[in-house]
């Protein structure tokens, strides 16, 4: 998915509504209704009526349904056996705005999409649903949705109003049709996606190598990662580059290694790129020839081990265990991967020096493919749900309460687990203002931090970790968990530091196409995935080359030349406005 804008700078969120109110508020006295405190009054100078409270706590419980597909524990610090239904924050919601949630259903995240097609296929959908743009499309032709525009309206709060306004509306906008508003998106700052080489330098040190600026470099680097030892522990067990069975995927995939050779065929899970071409057309990135000079290359790693031969057996989750395990030394990936799990690597061998390099490409540093928008996460509503105002509240109460109270609370080891805080949007600028504000801080050399900003807490928070790390301080959280936050969001050379630089370097590709999925792609999309999936797959196990051109013959006759003409058509009327 997608989501660009022309991203003009943010607007500072200010007001944070009073927990004392939103806990004292008085209901209207309709039980299903939300409650509206008395005082409250608009801005007319004849009107008195009152306007909803939007952290009103409901006179009576209102229960909303969910579903969730997760990675048991999904935190390490979370308490042996706790399930989603026990998350202490969904205790909170329900003490403070007696909103209840039930989940219909939930699965591992591996399952989850194959359930989630059998319940829109019956129709057995929950109260409030995550979806991606396909769904979103989906859910929209077959009417399921409901109208938020009167709820959005009267009950968001002044802080998510601000983060929806921060892209000038732009997102919602996308989100909406025939004046009606379908879903409330979740979107960020598109180089949030910028694909980044995560490399353990303690092994390049063990080995007397330095990191790779080309992918020549990278295939000396990864062979001597596979064959002599690089953790030094006599045994014949480390391979050079993480990869699973998914190519195009959230983490732990290649998107960034076919970024090396100029090859731009995805910019995540089920998301196809767009590049433009010589005559002001744009071409799928998945069928040009650079993706084929790129699978020569992976078919040749897999043959020298390089690839771990099992890969086409790795879900997202045995990749991450090999990383953790110090199975593996070189992982392409975004900013956050010190956050998680390359902390657990440190915490399990304090060896453990991960750093973060520009991609590898043909001669140099590579361009990393960004999107134009990034908002893949949209939440809708269940056109049958009876209050369709509380995903709303919802929103308000993590935004409002989750950046301030809460986050003082919200640590796995007492049943807060964030993973399971649904729904949940974040301020689409909180990580530049993380750094930027603790570095500020660090180069004054305060011992504290104070922003008057609603994301005051993150930042407090990466602010002390990184103190904790730099003096070397586990009294709080572990040597790991510190490194981690420090390294994601505020080391100069880190994750995000380093996406900064290749920002304001332009060393980036965009994704030129940022619309909703067309048609031909939410009725073939999935067939279309299937067969990509399963012949990259064959090719880079031992098939033949050649198989790709049979790929790109075979994509185009089952839809992609319809897909072709119906993004070109929206390039050439919406991307020129």
């Amino acid at each position: 998915m997608k989501k660009m804008r022309p991203w003009k700078m943010i607007l500072s969120v200010t007001m944070i509504l009073s927990l004392l109110s939103a806990c004292g508020s008085q209901g209207n006295g309709n039980a299903n209704a939300p409650s509206t405190p008395k005082d409250n009054t608009t801005n007319s100078a004849t009107d008195s009526a009152t306007v909803p409270d939007p952290l009103g706590k409901y006179p009576e419980t209102v229960t909303v349904t969910e579903i969730l597909g997760y990675n048991p524990p999904e935190d390490p610090r979370t308490p042996s056996g706790i399930t989603p239904e026990q998350n202490a924050y969904l205790k909170d919601l329900k003490e403070m705005m007696n909103i209840e949630v039930k989940y219909k259903w939930t699965v591992p995240s591996a399952q989850f999409e194959q359930k989630f097609s059998l319940a829109m296929a019956s129709g057995d959908l929950p109260d409030v649903i995550e979806v991606d743009q396909k769904n979103y499309e989906k859910l929209k032709k077959q009417e399921m949705l409901a109208d938020l525009t009167d709820a959005y309206a009267q009950y968001a709060s002044p802080a998510l109003k601000a983060y929806m306004d921060s892209d000038g509306g732009f997102a919602m906008k996308t989100f909406s049709a025939d004046g009606k508003q379908l879903g409330i998106p979740a979107f960020e700052d598109p180089f949030l996606s910028t694909q980044l080489l995560w490399i353990r330098q303690d092994w390049l040190n063990n080995l007397g190598l330095q990191a790779p600026k080309t992918i020549d470099e990278l295939e000396k680097v990864a062979q001597a990662f596979t064959h002599s030892d690089p953790d030094q522990n006599g045994k014949n067990d480390t391979y050079g580059i993480a990869m699973q069975k998914n190519l195009f995927f959230w983490g732990f995939d290649v998107r960034g290694f076919f970024n090396g050779f100029g090859a731009y065929p995805s910019v995540g899970d089920k998301q196809s790129a767009w590049i433009k071409g010589g005559d002001d057309k744009l071409l799928p990135g998945l069928i040009q020839p650079e993706v084929k000079t790129a699978l020569g290359k992976l078919q040749a790693w897999y043959k020298d081990g390089i690839i771990d031969k099992e890969f086409a057996l790795k879900d997202e989750n045995k990749a991450v265990e090999d990383l953790t395990a110090g199975k593996v030394g070189i992982s392409y990936g975004e900013w956050w991967y010190p956050n998680w799990p390359l902390n657990s690597s440190v915490d399990k061998d304090p060896k453990a020096d991960w750093i973060s390099i520009q991609l590898p490409g043909i001669d140099g540093p590579a361009k990393s493919l960004v999107p134009k928008i990034r908002s893949n996460k949209i939440f809708v509503v269940n056109k049958k749900m009876k209050n369709p105002e509380a995903a709303i509240k919802m929103l308000n109460f993590y935004i409002e309460v989750g950046n301030k109270k809460y986050k003082d609370k919200n640590k796995a080891a007492d049943g807060y687990v964030y993973n399971w805080f649904n729904p949940r949007i974040a301020n689409p600028v909180d990580i530049d203002t993380i750094y930027s504000e603790v570095n500020k801080a660090l180069d004054a050399n305060q011992t504290e931090i104070a922003i008057d900003d609603a994301n005051y807490k993150t930042v407090a928070d990466t602010f002390k970790a990184t103190k904790d790390f730099l003096a070397g301080d586990t009294s709080n959280a572990t040597k790991g968990v510190n490194w981690g936050q420090y390294y994601s969001r505020a080391a100069k050379d880190g994750g995000w530091g380093l996406t900064r630089q290749i920002k304001e370097s332009q060393q980036f590709v965009y994704n030129e196409f940022y619309g909703l999925p067309t048609p031909t792609v939410v009725e073939k999309g999935g067939q279309l995935d299937k067969l990509m999936q399963e012949s990259f797959t064959k090719i880079i196990m031992g098939g033949s080359l050649d198989d790709f051109d049979k790929f790109v013959d075979s994509w185009k006759a089952l839809g992609g030349n319809e897909i072709i003409d119906e993004v070109n058509e929206w390039y050439s009327t919406e991307a020129t406005k």
